[in-house]
């Protein structure tokens, strides 16, 4: 087996309405329509050609996990860019910009 890149992300939310209008609302993520109908609740959300998949669960404590988002316009960091934001359950995301190509 051979890994050909990353498919989806799933992170614990305490409110999926609340974390569904963040990441479709201030992030731009798209919600997908093919999320099975599971016994908890959730939503697939598409981002680029990945996924951040959304569960109803307990959040676990913040010890520096997190996921990155690639993006155009944040804010300088070295030769890159990057900010951090954390969606209503307390999970951070970082927006990366890499460098531009020399």
């Amino acid at each position: 087996m051979r890994p050909d890149g990353l498919h989806h992300v799933s992170i614990n939310v305490s409110d999926v309405g609340a974390a569904r209008d963040f990441y479709t609302r201030v992030l731009g993520l798209t919600e997908r329509s093919d999320r099975p109908d599971f016994s908890f609740d959730g939503a697939w959300l598409d981002v680029g050609g990945q996924q951040v998949h959304l569960i109803e669960a307990e959040v676990p404590p913040e010890l520096g996990q997190h996921f990155a988002l690639a993006v155009t316009d944040p804010v300088p960091v070295g030769p890159g860019r990057q900010a951090f934001v954390t969606d209503p359950s307390g999970n951070r995301v970082e927006l990366q910009q890499p460098p531009a190509a020399r």
